[in-house]
């Protein structure tokens, strides 16, 4: 039986799954938000996944995050998150919101608290990527979830 074709957002959705893969970036997301509000330097994620890489990939791109190291991502594995002090919040959409490339603007401002900071996480046919660079390729997709 020949090997069927899988795009990008195909094998990202393996990796969230339903409720329960969203739920994991999400409580990943608040460990970050949380010690940040305490004032640490860095934060420990577990479980690991590909999502919640591919997500500090961008933010780590936008400054918001200094590094990251993944430890041991096929076994129990765990993400070291070097922090910043820019994270005032970070959340993953529990829900599933689908957005074509002309809807992410309105999107953006409905979500964001001001126009000028913060960035919405959309998983594509390109891969993850955030509002910007889906704008700028002209392609939507379903949104992950967001920080400022």
């Amino acid at each position: 039986m020949p090997k069927r074709y899988r795009s990008k957002t195909q094998q990202l959705q393996g990796a969230f799954g339903g409720k329960m893969g969203r739920r994991i970036l999400n409580d990943a997301l608040r460990t970050m938000v949380n010690a940040e509000r305490r004032g640490k330097a860095t934060a420990n994620l577990q479980p690991v996944s590909n999502a919640i890489a591919e997500f500090l990939k961008i933010m780590k791109n936008r400054g918001y995050i200094k590094d990251y190291k993944v430890a041991d991502m096929n076994r129990v594995g765990k993400i070291t998150v070097e922090l910043q002090g820019r994270i005032k919040d970070c959340r993953a959409l529990t829900y599933r919101q689908d957005l074509k490339a002309k809807e992410i603007d309105e999107f953006k401002i409905r979500t964001l608290p001001t126009r000028q900071w913060g960035y919405v996480v959309i998983t594509t046919p390109n891969g993850v990527l955030d509002h910007e660079e889906a704008k700028s390729q002209n392609v939507g997709g379903q949104v992950l979830g967001y920080f400022h």
